[in-house]
């Protein structure tokens, strides 16, 4: 595999791929009736992703690559499950609420993450993190407080346990560093078209939606692979705090791009979502300064 030694290229790298999976909001707000096609968007960006990472792992391991599900193990099993049904959760919060939301609740993951490491792992938790936490606390609050309509009360929820889904997958890395992390996210995809295809077949539902959506739903799907393979690409010579901050680029540009009124979208955030947004903010700097002399380097591969 291609690595990056050099943090001044591997920066923009990483950025770009943050960048290419900031584009998943627009995408989702360009579908016609995306909450009447949820299951078979779910099962279009699971089939994507799991069809395209088995590529590039063929095309990096050759044909034995297959062996590497047979190393997973109950870490990658539950890390797939976890990255799946974050992957579920996504679109349901994403239809029932604004997508600055959304993306606020998944910038939120860092803390999850440490909660979880903290519960299960034993990960000591420093004051100065508490800090960050209770800071982000307040933040994801006042957006609560925001959320007063049902729907997008319901989007807010399945925003946070879409950022919890992640840190789950997030922390099983933690738990067994040597799981083959392509694999388990592509396990993921797998979970989510075997998820997704019992729901269909249950209610009686097609697989496929017009081909303008199922465009749409692969699009997703190839740019969540292709920001996983930059950000495996960059990500082993960066420390994790930079990383942490380099993540913002998502949530930003996903709540610009949603705004801009050239793309035709004009989805303008709500007063208390920028304020629990600006706390969110301010709470990840914070943890990425105090975080700065970590120099462990964390990577997808």
């Amino acid at each position: 595999m291609l690595e990056l030694k050099n943090p001044k290229i591997a920066v923009p790298v990483v950025l770009v791929a943050g960048l290419l999976w900031s584009f998943g909001a627009p995408v989702v707000r360009y579908m016609n009736d995306p909450h009447l096609f949820t299951w078979q968007y779910i099962f279009g960006r699971g089939v994507t992703i799991f069809i395209l990472l088995n590529l590039y792992l063929y095309f990096e391991e050759g044909v034995n690559f297959y062996k590497n599900y047979f190393k997973i193990g109950l870490s990658g099993i539950i890390g797939g499950s976890g990255l799946g049904i974050a992957m579920i959760t996504f679109i349901y919060s994403i239809t029932n609420t604004s997508a600055a939301v959304t993306l606020l609740c998944l910038a939120a993951m860092p803390f999850f993450t440490g909660l979880l490491a903290f519960l299960f792992l034993r990960e000591k938790i420093s004051l100065n993190v508490w800090i960050s936490i209770l800071i982000a606390s307040v933040g994801l609050g006042i957006m609560a407080v925001d959320s007063n309509e049902q729907n997008s009360l319901i989007g807010f929820i399945f925003g946070i346990t879409s950022s919890i889904g992640f840190s789950i997958f997030s922390v099983t890395l933690r738990w067994k560093e040597q799981t083959p992390k392509f694999t388990t996210v592509a396990f993921a995809g797998f979970f989510c078209v075997i998820f997704s295809s019992i729901v269909i077949l249950a209610n009686e539902q097609v697989f496929f939606s017009t081909s303008y959506n199922s465009a749409l739903f692969s699009l997703h799907g190839i740019l969540v692979c292709l920001g996983l393979i930059l950000y495996s690409i960059g990500s082993r010579a960066i420390p994790a705090a930079e990383l942490t901050l380099l993540s913002l680029t998502e949530v930003i540009g996903g709540i610009f791009w949603v705004w801009i009124p050239i793309l035709g979208i004009n989805e303008v955030p709500s007063v208390n979502t920028i304020i629990g947004g600006f706390f969110l903010f301010i709470s990840i700097v914070y943890y990425s300064l105090i975080m700065r002399w970590n120099k462990r380097y964390i990577a997808l591969n």
